[in-house]
């Protein structure tokens, strides 16, 4: 179940990811910060920001975006400039690249197999949000 994020949590996530996120992601985040979304026919599990606002979200927000692309880059075809914002559950990412000190609005799709990255989305907002 998505869930409003504040600002702050928005905030500590660009400092710890070093890069300001994309305005559309942002004001999508804000909103529902998790839900599910899809794309390319696949069910994808949008990663939270961690929220440490009271005890139920910091356990609704344990796969935040920080620690996903953490565990992330730990795959070695995995792009150095890119962040984990969402899973399919089989080891697939939707990711956001880095440009210079901020991260863009295309959504690319990182295949863990191949360790290709291809764009779906010129935003979080073009992909289908399931209810």
């Amino acid at each position: 179940m998505p869930y409003p994020v504040a600002e702050n949590y928005i905030l500590d996530a660009e400092a710890a990811l070093g890069g300001k996120l994309p305005e559309r992601y942002r004001g999508w985040i804000t909103r529902s910060n998790g839900g599910e979304v899809e794309a390319r026919k696949d069910t994808w599990q949008v990663h939270p920001l961690e929220d440490r606002s009271d005890r139920k979200r910091f356990a609704r927000s344990a796969n935040h975006v920080v620690r996903e692309t953490e565990q992330a880059r730990k795959w070695p075809t995995f792009p150095a400039t890119a962040i984990a914002i969402a899973s399919n559950g089989t080891g697939d990412l939707l990711v956001l690249q880095q440009k210079a000190s901020e991260f863009s609005d295309m959504v690319y799709l990182w295949s863990h197999e191949s360790g290709e990255l291809l764009p779906i989305a010129k935003s979080i907002d073009d992909l289908a949000i399931e209810s």
